[in-house]
C-alpha cells in the first residue's frame, strides 16, 4: 500500500518518541545509541521509530565506516508546515471576521438606548 508523503510526515509526528528523536537531531546529527539514551527502550525498538522517520523523510542516515549518524531532513516538515499554513491563513481570518463582527455588535452605537427600553 502507498501512503502519500504528507501522510507519512503526520503519521510519523504522532508518536512522541518520534518527535524527541527530531527535536534531538535538530541539533546535530547523532547516532542510533545517542538517539536511545533518553529513552527506557532496546535499540531495535528506536531503529523501528528511526526507519519510520527516514520513509517518511524526516530524516536521513549515512554511513560512515561503522557509524552510521541520523541527520534531520527539513524538506518533509517544511512541505506539512506549508500544509498547515493554509489552514492556519483560514483560522486567523475567521477569528479576524468574529472580532470584528463581535466589536460592531457590542459598540456603544448599535447598544439598544435608554429610552427604547420597556
Amino acid at each position: 500500500m502507498t501512503v502519500d508523503p504528507l501522510s507519512a510526515v503526520f503519521g510519523a509526528l504522532a508518536d512522541p518518541t518520534r518527535r524527541a528523536i527530531l527535536a534531538r537531531l535538530a541539533a546535530g546529527e547523532a547516532s542510533v545509541t545517542e538517539l536511545a539514551e533518553p529513552f527506557a527502550m532496546s535499540l531495535p525498538a528506536v531503529s523501528k521509530h528511526l526507519k519510520t522517520l527516514e520513509r517518511a523523510g524526516l530524516i536521513s542516515r549515512r554511513r560512515t565506516a561503522q557509524w552510521r549518524p541520523c541527520r534531520l531532513a527539513p524538506e518533509a516538515l517544511r512541505e506539512a508546515t506549508e500544509w498547515l499554513d493554509a489552514y492556519r491563513r483560514f483560522w486567523d481570518e475567521s477569528l479576524d471576521n468574529l472580532a470584528d463582527y463581535l466589536k460592531r455588535v457590542q459598540s456603544p452605537e448599535t447598544a439598544p438606548s435608554p429610552e427604547k427600553k420597556r
